[in-house]
């Protein structure tokens, strides 16, 4: 399967080289690719440039969000909640018509400082937009609701814990759990939660998540649903 992961920061990065390690073609998209790869400091994050990482994953490309999304049989939105639309614009809805659209970011509002709030909330939702914005995708909302590691080894989080589906589409739903369960996840917790109006619950554990980092001082914890 050709995976294009639209968006270069640690999800994006953690996504792309679980796919290619599971036997997918991966491309990995951004604006601009050539300014991209030009970067020689860290992001705002203090991950590594992004041409020191894909220097170490020889296997996947950078290619426009256009580029990648025409090539890409799925799409993966890492990208930032507060421009993902954009990013999703850039790659072309011709780009997107008919395919699974998995949508991974969460709508973190920063304006107002720390800790981000949420925008969208409560009567709309990022995948909602996303799916409204694109009609002809299928758009998947999951792995939103975790430390992009645990996205990819769930082992990392000990005993029973859960991962959550949202959309509108049961055949793509489907694909996605497929994914999920490529990725170590037991198919008996993946949560189907309905529609991708359900992603307004997903998206709205986003506070909570981010106490309970501060809390606990670590990202290696997870939400398990008793009794799903």
């Amino acid at each position: 399967m050709r995976y294009a992961v639209l968006g270069t920061g640690t999800v994006g990065r953690t996504i792309a080289a679980k796919l290619a390690s599971v036997g997918h073609e991966v491309v990995i998209g951004t604006r601009d690719p050539k300014a991209t790869l030009v970067r020689t400091e860290p992001d705002g994050y203090g991950n590594p440039p992004f041409a020191q990482w894909l220097a170490d994953h020889e296997q996947i490309r950078p290619e426009s969000f256009a580029d990648a999304a025409a090539w890409g049989e799925t799409v993966v939105n890492t990208t930032s909640g507060a421009v993902s639309l954009q990013a999703l614009e850039a790659a072309g809805a011709a780009n997107l018509a008919g395919k699974v659209l998995i949508d991974i970011a969460n709508p973190l509002d920063f304006s107002q400082g720390m800790p981000p709030s949420l925008n969208p909330v409560n009567t709309d939702s990022l995948g909602e937009q996303i799916q409204r914005a694109f009609p002809e995708a299928r758009v998947v909302k999951t792995l939103n609701t975790m430390n992009s590691q645990i996205m990819v080894e769930p082992s990392r989080v000990a005993g029973e814990h859960t991962v959550f589906v949202s959309g509108d589409d049961a055949g793509a739903k489907q694909a996605v759990t497929d994914l999920l369960v490529s990725f170590g996840w037991p198919e008996s917790n993946v949560l189907d939660l309905g529609d991708i109006s359900t992603a307004r619950g997903t998206e709205m554990l986003l506070p909570i998540w981010l106490r309970l980092w501060g809390a606990l001082g670590h990202a290696d914890f997870n939400f398990h649903i008793a009794g799903a």
